[in-house]
């Protein structure tokens, strides 16, 4: 039994990246995919439940999520699902997570531009580089008025 999943929806929290002492890169954010469906009796669509995943991405795929990746924005991705079980002294639940193989925003919301590292530079052998401050103050900017949007919008969206 194959465990691969693709998934659309929305990057609902800014991609948190971390390279580990052994240099893994790994980048994760939280996905929302809202569902809809045909309400017979209504006749139209109405937002249903919407589902969360934990997305992850090791090594290469990695930095590139994080540098290409907003929250807000509308992705799919394919992977490896994981259900794990977890309990702590006053909860338990299960965590639905995605191992991420390839990550790529969603061309029916947006267009993107392609950009290819240059080989031999830093960025194509996967290593970290310092980020562009103007980037990231659109960024921050970009953060603070999709946060209500996106969670809105994924109950709209999909």
């Amino acid at each position: 039994m194959s465990n691969s999943i693709t998934v659309t929806g929305i990057v609902a929290t800014t991609p948190r990246h971390l390279v580990t002492s052994a240099g893994l890169a790994i980048t994760s954010f939280r996905l929302a995919s809202g569902q809809r469906r045909y309400d017979r009796n209504l006749h139209s669509w109405v937002d249903a439940d919407t589902n969360w995943y934990t997305v992850t991405a090791f090594r290469h795929l990695a930095h590139n999520v994080v540098r290409s990746v907003r929250k807000g924005e509308h992705v799919l991705v394919a992977g490896q699902l994981r259900v794990r079980a977890w309990q702590n002294a006053e909860r338990s639940g299960t965590s639905v997570e995605v191992e991420a193989e390839a990550v790529g925003h969603d061309l029916g919301w947006c267009t993107t531009n392609y950009l290819r590292p240059v080989a031999g530079t830093a960025e194509a052998r996967g290593l970290p580089i310092a980020p562009d401050p103007a980037a990231a103050a659109t960024n921050a900017a970009a953060d603070a008025a999709t946060t209500a949007a996106a969670g809105e919008s994924a109950m709209r969206s999909v």
